[in-house]
């Protein structure tokens, strides 16, 4: 097992110049609207691969480090996500973002942070020749009440099996779908990958209850993709 930090250190602060993020956003935002006939066209067709060189440009435009996302929506069609995976450096880039963004319609809404998923018990994810159901996802949850934050091992019955690069995307993934990349930056401290399955385990329904209860959050509203069947 491999202990990995969850929050990033955050680097020295660079006075000698600061780049003006509000034009750097504005400039994306122009880009995004002269490519969105495109855009839609390539979903539409379901071939998103088609624009990802020009979203790949737009978005590193704005800073190299962002990483960007086309998903489906939960308030609308598409969503469109931007973000510095909880890195402190980039977080004036992504709050310039989103700050710039249009207003949300029913066809786009727009992340500054991987959101949550309703119900991460119904993904599969593809990571090779495995096909990995994160309802399968096992959790060691450790709590640290005096400090409001969780230490976790992460479990998958094929975790053994993937190379490093898929192992520690199989650590994250699951905890991003369950909580939201923000939520997990804030709440989670430590994150264990785990190859054999751990004693006294929970799942992801479970683990975000808990967090959410940490937190002070509402648990999220019913709906009929996290309602579960009738007894």
């Amino acid at each position: 097992m491999r202990w990995l930090r969850r929050r990033r250190p955050v680097a020295p602060a660079e006075v000698a110049h600061r780049p003006d993020t509000r034009a750097l956003a504005e400039r994306f935002w122009y880009g995004w609207q002269e490519m969105l006939p495109e855009i839609a066209a390539a979903l539409g067709d379901r071939e998103p691969n088609r624009v990802e060189n020009g979203l790949c440009r737009l978005v590193a435009d704005l800073h190299p480090d962002l990483h960007f996302s086309l998903e489906r929506g939960q308030r609308a069609i598409y969503a469109l996500v931007v973000t510095g995976q909880e890195d402190p450096r980039l977080r004036e880039y992504t709050d310039a973002w989103r700050a710039a963004a249009p207003p949300e319609d029913a066809l786009w809404e727009y992340h500054d942070a991987v959101p949550p998923v309703p119900d991460p018990t119904l993904v599969t994810v593809n990571l090779g020749q495995h096909r990995i159901r994160l309802a399968d996802v096992r959790v060691v949850a450790q709590v640290d009440r005096a400090e409001g934050v969780v230490d976790v091992a992460v479990h998958h019955p094929v975790m053994a099996e993937l190379a490093e690069a898929a192992r520690s995307a199989m650590t994250y993934l699951p905890l991003d779908a369950a909580l939201g990349e923000r939520l997990a930056g804030e709440r989670l401290r430590r994150v264990e990958t785990a190859s054999g399955e751990p004693q006294d385990t929970i799942g992801l329904i479970e683990l975000r209850d808990l967090v959410h209860e940490l937190a002070g959050l509402e648990p999220p509203p019913a709906t009929p993709e996290n309602v579960g069947p009738a007894d």
